[in-house]
């Protein structure tokens, strides 16, 4: 079964107010109507893609440890995920794909991180949760999703619906500004350059992680 089959398997049953989530019409309205207005407004179209060079980074991963995307192609091609965080079922589901998927990668000399606004201890919870053998990264203030063209701010009304529904976005990133970033996967060449870009506003959207793996055989041969 395809990521996207089993996404909208879950979206199906979240909307319709199946448990555990029980939600209510007038909450799917509300993201409906945010979704909408991210897709109208055009950002995901100046987000970085094909052809662009990636800006570097360095992170930290879930145990402190640094990791430099300039390290990382010097080792060959790199895959870079953007996720919104634990809290939302789809990045988790999108995060176990990549996860089953990670040995076509790295037979492909590749290698493979993905990355939240989150603080540790929540990338921890991502690690154990989704059972990774890949980097969780921690993007403070959403600092390397705003280079890629990622990062957003959540509409007021649905700042006050998160916070009804407890998801404190302020905390769970140590962060105040009720960011996120757009849903992205990156395959970056060694030199730098942007081979596979997929950047979606509809965070229930996400491309199957064997769609890139053509990708990746062609990046591999792409020298810094």
């Amino acid at each position: 079964m395809s990521l996207q089959t089993k996404l909208d398997a879950f979206k199906a049953d979240f909307e319709a107010g199946k448990p555990p989530y029980n939600v209510p019409p007038s909450v799917i309205e509300t993201m409906h109507r945010a979704t909408a207005e991210l897709i109208a407004s055009g950002q995901a179209e100046s987000a970085k893609t094909v052809g662009d060079t990636a800006p570097p980074f360095t992170l930290k991963d879930a145990e402190g440890n640094a990791v430099s995307s300039v390290a990382l192609l010097a080792k060959g091609p790199l895959v870079v995920n953007f996720y919104r965080g634990v809290w939302c079922p789809y990045c988790n589901m999108d995060l176990a794909a990549l996860q089953a998927a990670l040995p076509d990668i790295e037979a492909r000399g590749g290698s493979l991180v993905a990355i939240s606004p989150q603080t540790a201890p929540n990338s921890r919870k991502s690690v154990r949760q989704n059972q990774l053998d890949f980097p969780i990264l921690s993007d403070p203030n959403n600092a390397v999703a705003d280079a890629f063209g990622l990062r957003f701010a959540l509409p007021d009304y649905l700042v006050e619906l998160y916070k009804s529904l407890k998801n404190d976005l302020p905390t769970f990133n140590g962060d105040p500004s009720w960011t996120l970033p757009m849903p992205a996967r990156y395959v970056i060449a060694p030199d730098g350059t942007i081979l596979y870009a997929e950047v979606n506003p509809d965070y229930t959207q996400r491309p199957d992680p064997q769609e890139m793996l053509p990708t990746l055989d062609r990046a591999a041969s792409v020298r810094a």
